[in-house]
């Protein structure tokens, strides 16, 4: 059974600006950074930031099921301002998915502002569709708010000195 679902966050930052986070390894720097109570560490396993990099993710604690995620980039738009990693090793596999990809694009609405779109897409056994119940993009929309709001503050601390 495949499926996805996807979450949609319009912030005033312009899509260039935003690319400059999400299309870079910043992102992955970030993330445990804003958001310590989801994960404990994101640790670059290999490559540089393009397709075929390995991003090894660690939950932080308390998150039931999850303990480790490991997702290769399988696309990298730096033009259109898409992003996709399938998830490779980890618990996320080991419950049962067979295929699991997040993408993000920003989409350009003007000079001033975007909207992140984050989809998960996946691909669950016939024999276990109680994992459908278990995707959410709840972690995909705390991370583009955060990193929304991390972008907008730091533009206001290098426009104001």
């Amino acid at each position: 059974m495949k499926g996805s679902q996807s979450h949609e966050f319009e912030t005033d930052v312009p899509a260039s600006e935003l690319w400059e986070v999400y299309g870079t390894l910043r992102v992955g720097e970030l993330v445990p950074e804003l958001l310590p109570h989801i994960f404990a560490k994101a640790e670059l396993a290999s490559e540089d930031g393009d397709v075929g990099t390995i991003w090894r993710l660690t939950f932080a604690p308390g998150i039931p099921g999850l303990e480790t995620y490991t997702e290769k980039l399988t696309k990298v738009d730096n033009e259109n301002y898409i992003k996709e990693a399938e998830s490779i090793d980890g618990d996320i596999l080991k419950l049962g998915f067979l295929y699991y990809m997040v993408r993000c694009e920003i989409i350009g609405k003007g000079l001033t502002s975007s909207v992140i779109r984050s989809t998960i897409e996946y691909e669950i056994d016939d024999g276990h569709p109680e994992l459908e119940a278990m995707v959410s993009t709840a972690i995909l929309a705390a991370v583009t708010e955060s990193l929304s709001g991390y972008i907008k503050m730091e533009k206001r601390a290098h426009s104001s000195s």
